[in-house]
């Protein structure tokens, strides 16, 4: 804030005076896009942290370099980490006060938000001085809030596209147009003749991990979890049709197991499996094999035709950027933020040509990259149909803790796979843990 010169007036004067900037100050933030940053200290850098360095760690280091085109002075440390270890960071440095551990600015996934909303709100700085909601597409505009403050600038969109090898596909009698807005039936029949006619197996699955039932969940605006945040197992429609697809998945034979996500890249690499499922963000890894351009295309992420709230359309994942209010930086942080993540379309252009980034700003869905042609995927405009789906996913609240939530969902998934019935399972998990918030 400016420094008022003194000047020698009357006591009322003055506080008469200071009252009235002080009003006006307030209304003009709340005006602007966002605030001006605050003095800097010149040897505190403003510390990021990320997870994923071939994603998320370029994009933070191509936001810095647009940034320091305006504000050369400002200095940056970047630190990349897995999601599991920047958690585990910020719930110790927030629960023992210790803020001189944390970054100023730290990516954090959109299931894992509320958890840190909720157990740690204080440390977080409101942003509602640089995001609207009106400005991002709206599956993403509620994660990332608590009463009636916004918390995040939404980033990647975790959109879901249904890529698959055209190649094989046509090997087993289908055509481009066949593989449009299926059913998840549709697709199990797809599947059986590409493994009847090529021996290949449509998809890997990670028995210990279901993001197959999270798409399926999100495409029916439902979860794990009620809206008081707990575990809702028996009577969820939704979850009970998804898991008796997952288990049709694997009783077919479709698929591979994965033990990990190297083992997942490296089937769909090496030709071992026909289709991809999974958010958008994918194609950063399906383009590093150069030999299969031209041979893959994207289409719709199957819906549930027995759940009619079900769509062809979900997200996987997703994130934003959050600015931790102690950690020293805060103010030259927000002011980041709304100067890159925030606002600006020709910066999003830029990492959707970079990493493929489908972003969560509505301006951007304008921008050139996402009109053109992409010749890994014969010249198909994808990111005209990513968008198209993403304007209609189902918003959904994922509770505080996705994941554990899930670790009781596979447990229970197990036991259908083993033959037992869904709605019999259901309501025993939901006996014992049902009391539980997630």
């Amino acid at each position: 804030m400016n420094q008022i010169q003194k000047k020698t007036v009357s006591l009322v004067f003055v506080c008469t005076a200071a009252v009235l900037l002080l009003y006006a100050a307030y209304h003009s933030i709340s005006r602007q896009k966002y605030t001006q940053p605050e003095a800097l200290q010149k040897d505190s850098p403003v510390k990021i942290w990320v997870w994923d360095e071939k994603y998320n760690l370029i994009a933070a280091k191509e936001a810095v370099k647009v940034y320091q085109k305006q504000y050369p002075d400002t200095a940056f440390e970047i630190t990349c980490m897995t999601q599991e270890e920047i958690k585990a960071r910020l719930k110790s440095a927030m629960s023992t006060g210790s803020h001189r551990f944390l970054p100023d600015i730290v990516l954090i996934e959109d299931y894992s938000i509320q958890y840190f909303l909720q157990n740690y709100e204080s440390e977080f700085l409101p942003l509602n001085s640089i995001v609207s909601q009106d400005d991002f597409v709206s599956c993403k505009t509620q994660v990332n809030r608590a009463g009636d403050n916004i918390y995040g600038v939404p980033f990647d969109c975790g959109t879901i596209g249904l890529f698959y090898r055209l190649d094989m596909i046509q090997k087993a009698g289908y055509s481009q147009q066949d593989m449009r807005r299926l059913t998840w039936e549709e697709y199990i029949a797809v599947a059986k003749k590409v493994r009847e006619k090529t021996g290949k197996a449509m998809l890997s699955i990670n028995p210990t991990d279901l993001p197959l039932i999270r798409m399926m969940l999100q495409s029916a605006g439902a979860w794990y979890t009620d809206e008081e945040g707990k575990l809702y197992l028996k009577g969820n429609r939704a979850l009970a049709e998804a898991m008796r697809l997952y288990k049709e998945i694997v009783d077919a034979g479709i698929a591979l197991t994965a033990a990990d996500w190297n083992q997942f890249v490296h089937d769909f690499w090496e030709g071992n499996t026909t289709s991809i499922l999974t958010g958008s963000w994918i194609s950063i890894s399906i383009l590093e094999e150069k030999s299969q351009e031209g041979l893959w295309r994207m289409t719709e992420v199957p819906r549930m035709q027995h759940c009619e709230e079900s769509v062809n359309a979900s997200s996987i994942g997703g994130s934003g950027w959050y600015v931790l209010k102690y950690a020293g930086m805060a103010g030259e942080a927000r002011h980041f933020l709304g100067e890159t993540f925030a606002s600006d379309a020709a910066f999003m252009d830029r990492l959707t040509q970079k990493i493929h980034l489908l972003s969560a700003l509505k301006s951007a869905q304008n921008n050139q990259s996402y009109q053109a042609g992409q010749p890994f995927y014969g010249g198909q405009m994808i990111y005209q149909d990513l968008i198209y789906w993403t304007n209609r996913i189902p918003s959904v609240q994922y509770g505080t803790d996705t994941y554990k939530a899930e670790e009781i969902v596979a447990e229970a998934m197990q036991e259908v796979l083993a033959g037992r019935g869904i709605e019999e399972v259901l309501a025993e998990y939901q006996k014992e843990y049902g009391q539980l918030k997630f």
